[in-house]
């Protein structure tokens, strides 16, 4: 049981780490729930595809290293060079940081204009798809048996991150408009991702 928990711990702190970064997706809920359109169905399309694409990199990778031993090594060795690469992009965001702006096109009130934003903003986005197929795939990969606990983590995080976002946009959005509260984020975003990024090299 205990080892479950850990397992599920380190998929929730892994994928918070990831989903706090700026990026056009976070800007596009938060910029959604300041206006308090289509709030409901911008958060489930965010939730249900990272869902979606953390089982595949769960199940995809835990598959590969099943199959051959030998390929946890190559995972472990390219999820932690990433992990490092990304910390060190986190710590130099923290030390310039940006806010996060929330202008841009309007969606001029079209649910189907919004639905399309959405999935565009996710599914067409290459980084999502090394975030939750490579990184958070060769991470769960690490807790053997208790991989898909941690996928269980990682889509709790999910959950809570963009009900907080969407939902909550409208307390949040003088926060997220300051820089020195991204340096922060960034600031503990790049402490998790380079002790992760250490502890899968050495352990590869």
């Amino acid at each position: 049981m205990g080892d479950v928990l850990f397992s599920a711990a380190a998929g929730f702190g892994a994928t918070m780490a990831l989903i706090v970064a700026i990026g056009a997706q976070n800007a596009f809920v938060l910029r959604q729930g300041i206006r308090r359109e289509a709030v409901l169905v911008v958060v489930l399309i965010c939730i249900f595809s990272d869902a979606i694409l953390v089982s595949l990199g769960v199940g995809g990778v835990g598959a590969i290293v099943g199959a051959s031993p030998e390929a946890l090594t190559v995972v472990a060795l390219v999820g932690g060079a990433f992990l490092l690469c990304y910390g060190a992009l986190a710590a130099r965001r923290a030390f310039k940081p940006a806010a996060l702006e929330t202008g841009g096109p309007e969606t001029g009130g079209s649910l189907r204009r919004i639905v399309l934003t959405t999935l565009a903003l996710t599914w067409l986005n290459p980084h999502v798809y090394l975030d939750t197929l490579l990184l958070l795939g060769a991470i769960a990969a690490g807790h053997g048996g208790g991989r898909w606990a941690f996928g269980v983590g990682s889509v709790l995080a999910s959950v809570i991150w963009f009900l907080v976002l969407g939902f909550g946009a409208r307390l949040l959005s003088g926060f997220f408009r300051k820089p020195s509260s991204w340096r922060v984020l960034d600031g503990l975003v790049a402490a998790t991702m380079i002790a992760l990024g250490v502890t899968l090299v050495a352990t590869a």
